[in-house]
């Protein structure tokens, strides 16, 4: 005598597998990229417009360093504070490149009169010169802070401990406040 299962489930499945165990799929690392991207990019690009007061350069920043964080193949312990990280070291390139050729166009015109900035008066004109006055970490805590990145990324963007940034901080707003 043939037993059958019976089977009552119209699906045609006895019920062994809902006992297979549920994997949570991790998004690839490309998508955690893009993830980055869409979340903190905007936050970056202000970050580096301050520092810089030119719009594209800071676009230009913000997404090379996404391009490095890609190239990397690998997300690091602290993504946002690895992508400052970078975003100011390549502006801090720049602006060496920058300065080195100015200075190198400054021996070609030497014989030519100098050009004197114009002083428009403009607040953001003014806070951006006072803040090209303070060391270039004062700078940037300044910065950062103002834009809402906490102790701990601020500390592991410029190799500080934690607890020092408080004082550092404060250091930087007195100075800022002086000049």
């Amino acid at each position: 005598m043939d037993r059958q299962l019976v089977n009552d489930d119209p699906t045609g499945t006895t019920g062994a597998e809902d006992a297979r165990p549920v994997v949570a799929v991790m998004p690839s690392f490309r998508d955690q990229v893009a993830a980055l991207f869409a979340a903190h990019f905007q936050r970056l690009y202000r970050v580096m417009s301050r520092l810089s007061g030119e719009p594209e350069l800071a676009a230009d920043l913000a997404q090379e360093a996404f391009i490095r964080l890609h190239q990397r193949g690998s997300l690091p312990d602290q993504p946002e504070a690895w992508l400052v990280s970078v975003a100011m070291n390549l502006f801090r390139n720049e602006y060496a490149t920058r300065n080195r050729r100015r200075r190198l166009l400054k021996v070609v015109k030497a014989a030519g009169p100098e050009e004197v900035p114009a002083d428009d008066g403009d607040r953001r004109r003014r806070v951006q010169a006072v803040l090209e006055g303070l060391p270039e970490r004062d700078q940037n805590l300044l910065i950062l802070n103002a834009e809402g990145y906490r102790y701990r990324e601020l500390a592991v963007a410029h190799g500080l401990h934690e607890a020092s940034v408080g004082v550092f901080l404060a250091r930087a707003r007195q100075a800022f406040r002086a000049a």
